[in-house]
């Protein structure tokens, strides 16, 4: 089952891996995006369906900890910008199939990401 969004529901899939429930969107995003997306999720793409929140939190902070790290955030990084987007978003409609889980990912999640650039690095 899809959400209004297009994201798979990691509880409803059948899907088995985190690059399998990126396939399966259906309604995925445009090809650039897409395409640096899947590259971002390619280290975990083997993990467990129901790392998928996780997977996607933690490209979207690699990502924005290194862009925030090299100062760019500028007009060049949009692409960068809106993968980081997409992922923290694609994390919590996943997550969203856990809501007892909730409040604590995005305390942690806002913990996280309130504690770049460097943190990651460190």
């Amino acid at each position: 089952m899809s959400t209004a969004t297009g994201a798979v529901s990691v509880a409803e899939t059948s899907v088995t891996t985190v690059g399998g429930w990126f396939e399966a969107l259906s309604s995925a995003p445009p090809d650039g995006l897409r395409i640096r997306l899947a590259s971002l999720l390619l280290p975990f793409a083997h993990l467990p369906v129901q790392q998928v929140p996780e997977a996607c939190l933690d490209a979207g902070e690699r990502l924005l900890d290194e862009l925030l790290a090299s100062g760019s955030t500028s007009r060049a990084t949009a692409l960068d910008l809106l993968a980081v987007d997409a992922l923290v978003t694609y994390a919590f409609q996943a997550a969203a199939d856990e809501p007892a889980l909730l409040d604590a990912r995005a305390a942690r999640a806002l913990a996280r990401i309130a504690a770049l650039p460097g943190a990651l690095g460190a």
